[in-house]
């Protein structure tokens, strides 16, 4: 046990914190009661009768002392027993101490980014006032703008797979290996019953494809898995695409052995971030499971090939793995940069109720973090030149049957206004199963560059229609758009900042 006599006292009292974090904590304290008191090291040491290599542990969160060093440290420093194992730090630090509290720290997972946390706390313990302030301001930003810990572990995943260009080599080699085992074969749709049988006969699971609809507040739900039955609820509404992909991701989950995860899709809520990243993790194996890495990267080798943009071809390479054009076009993101070389890549979904003109991104992902847009809380206006938000606003005004028959697809090449970057854009779009009136468009961008030049060849195709564009109508400077969703509110704001400005030097100058 970590813990004794003294450190028992302070787990009792702060029993939401960790092991780790109260030893963080209580050498902050110590450290903090050090410095009050003008105290070095040395000093320290001699006056408690401990080591100061000991000492030094302590206040990095290393070591947690005895009851009786505790008691030394106490008269040491003189200070209460009590009001030292309180962990009860200064005001200046309570932001820290809330931190830890949060329990983030725990769940973040730092060493994926070879993050020491100890390094960590030993930058707050030698600069706390600075790291309080800056935390403050993260927690005051956060507030303001409603960041929860969801988006942040969003943000930490997408961070993860940006920093592998979303590609990961065990992840496709347990799905091939299993897709061998199992006798799939990659050269067709594969069918969600044999999905299901590998579930029931391998994994002990029971699959109820009517019992989900019973239940009305679970209707926006595509499946439900109940915890310690194995029992899976799919929604009837799905068309077999969509089963088969929930039902290979459920596989995925065994077959990588991913104990703490979700129980619905879509995500009610994020408890953890290994739980969101195992998420992950069982959505790639699924993908890889359902598209063969060779067999896809062979026919966009043929498909990139063409002068010409094709439509219809297109579409076919969608229908020859799945119905689902978004599982399609998430696999793209794993297959361009890796094979293709194509790297400046972003992805980008947006979802819309049918007759409004609220469009609302709900994933993105920016390997090289050049692109725009991305994900606004402001409320603002996305740019209605995207052909993400033009392909919705095309298949809104299709009735409900061709809405759900299959994917629209357009392109686009996109220029941003006042800039060099030029990206070609691929969309697709159809209607949100099993959400009744909603739609959703998925796109793909890539920069139009050297390495896209050599790879696609129908980049330049005439068909092609150009497009100026920029993030959201609230910022964009364009005094002629067909489109525009509402004025360009924050441009007359610099515009008169700038005559105010220019008013003031005059003044100043005569």
């Amino acid at each position: 046990m970590l813990l004794t006599t003294g450190g028992r006292v302070a787990l009792y009292l702060f029993m939401n914190l960790s092991e780790d974090n109260i030893r963080i904590v209580f050498g902050l304290k110590i450290k903090q009661l050090r410095t009050e008191h003008n105290l070095s090291l040395s000093e320290l040491a001699e006056k408690s009768g401990l080591s100061i290599s000991y000492i030094n542990e302590i206040e990095k969160g290393k070591k947690y002392p005895k009851g009786n060093k505790i008691a030394s440290l106490s008269k040491a420093l003189n200070v209460p027993y009590d009001k030292l194992v309180s962990l009860k730090l200064h005001k200046n630090l309570a932001p820290v101490t809330a931190i830890l509290d949060s329990k983030i720290l725990d769940e973040l997972p730092l060493e994926m980014f070879g993050i020491d946390p100890l390094k960590l706390i030993e930058i707050i313990s030698n600069a706390p006032a600075k790291v309080n302030a800056f935390i403050s301001t993260i927690i005051e930003v956060t507030r303001n703008y409603e960041f929860t810990q969801e988006h942040f572990f969003l943000a930490v995943l997408r961070s993860y797979q940006e920093s592998y260009n979303n590609y990961f080599e065990d992840l496709e080699k347990n799905a091939l290996s299993f897709a061998d085992k199992h006798g799939i074969n990659n050269k067709t749709v594969v069918k969600s019953i044999q999905l299901q049988k590998i579930l029931e006969k391998e994994y002990g699971y029971e699959v109820n494809l009517t019992e989900l609809s019973t239940y009305p507040e679970l209707a926006h739900l595509r499946s439900v898995l109940i915890q310690g039955k194995k029992k899976l609820l799919l929604n009837p509404s799905l068309d077999d695409s969509q089963r088969a992909f929930i039902l290979a991701k459920e596989i995925g989950f065994n077959s990588l052995q991913l104990e703490e995860r979700p129980y619905t899709l879509p995500l009610l809520k994020i408890g953890s971030f290994d739980s969101i990243l195992n998420n992950y993790k069982s959505s790639y194996f699924a993908g890889a499971l359902l598209m063969n890495e060779k067999a896809i990267v062979q026919d966009m080798e043929k498909f990139f090939h063409s002068k010409k943009w094709n439509e219809d071809h297109f579409l076919n390479l969608i229908a020859k793995y799945t119905t689902s054009h978004e599982t399609f076009m998430h696999r793209l993101t794993n297959i361009l940069p890796h094979h293709f070389n194509l790297n400046n890549l972003f992805f980008l979904r947006f979802d819309n109720k049918i007759n409004t003109d609220y469009y609302v991104l709900t994933k993105e992902l920016h390997l090289n973090q050049l692109h725009n847009p991305h994900g606004s809380d402001l409320d603002e206006h996305y740019c209605r030149r995207w052909v993400s938000i033009r392909i919705l606003k095309e298949i809104g005004k299709l009735s409900e049957k061709n809405r759900t028959k299959g994917p629209l697809v357009r392109i686009q090449r996109s220029h941003y206004h006042n800039s060099e970057n030029e990206y070609l854009i691929l969309a697709t779009a159809r209607s949100i199963e099993p959400i009744p009136d909603f739609n959703n468009s998925v796109s793909i961008g890539i920069k139009i560059d050297n390495d896209l030049k050599k790879k696609i060849n129908f980049w330049d195709d005439d068909s092609i229609p150009l497009k100026i564009v920029n993030q959201t109508c609230e910022r964009c400077p364009l005094e002629k758009c067909e489109v525009r969703a509402v004025p360009a509110i924050y441009i007359e704001k610099e515009k008169r900042e700038r005559s105010a400005e220019k008013k003031i030097r005059s003044l100043s100058e005569q």
